[in-house]
C-alpha cells in the first residue's frame, strides 16, 4: 500500500545558503532500512563544504517500475545549495551511492540509493552521461508526490 512517511528530516523546513546554485534531487531506496539510510544521507550532504540541504520532502512509499520483482521503494526529494557544477554534481551523486553500497548489476535492479538531478538551476543539460531536466521525472509518482509534499 503507498504510504506517506514522516520524520525528523523529512519533511525539513526550509533553510538559507550562500552557495550559488540549486538542485533538486530524486532519492530512492528499497534495500534494507531506507528511513535511517536518507537521515544519513542528509547528515552527509550537511557535512559536505560544497553542498547545503534547504529542504526536504515527505518519504513516499510506492510500488517499483520497470522490474517489477522487487520491494517498494521508498522516495524523497532534496532541494540543495551546492557550488558543484552540474557534471561535478553528478559525479558527487554517483561517489555517494558508491559510498551508501550501490551495485549497479542490471537496469532498475534494487538499490541501497539512488540518486537523481531532477532540475539544477533553470538550465538545461543534453548530453550522453546527464540530462536535465530529468527527462522522466513528470511521469513519476516517486518524484511528483513528494515534490508536492514538500512544505
Amino acid at each position: 500500500m503507498k504510504k506517506i512517511i514522516k520524520t525528523t528530516f523529512f519533511p525539513a523546513p526550509v533553510k538559507k545558503s550562500l552557495k550559488k546554485n540549486r538542485a533538486l534531487i530524486g532519492v530512492g531506496c528499497n534495500v534494507g532500512n531506507c528511513i535511517r539510510r536518507f537521515k544519513k544521507l542528509y547528515n552527509f550532504f550537511n557535512s559536505h563544504s560544497k553542498v547545503d540541504v534547504l529542504q526536504t520532502s515527505i518519504i513516499y512509499k510506492n510500488p517499483p517500475f520497470g522490474y517489477l520483482n522487487q520491494p517498494w521503494f521508498y522516495n524523497t526529494v532534496m532541494v540543495i545549495a551546492t557550488d558543484f557544477s552540474p557534471n561535478e554534481l553528478l559525479h558527487f551523486l554517483l561517489y555517494t551511492e558508491k559510498k551508501f553500497g550501490r551495485k549497479r548489476s542490471f537496469k532498475n535492479a534494487p538499490r541501497t540509493l539512488d540518486l537523481d538531478i531532477i532540475l539544477y538551476n533553470n538550465i538545461k543539460v543534453n548530453t550522453k552521461k546527464l540530462k536535465i531536466p530529468h527527462p522522466y521525472f513528470k511521469q513519476r509518482d516517486s518524484v511528483l508526490v513528494p515534490l508536492a509534499l514538500k512544505d
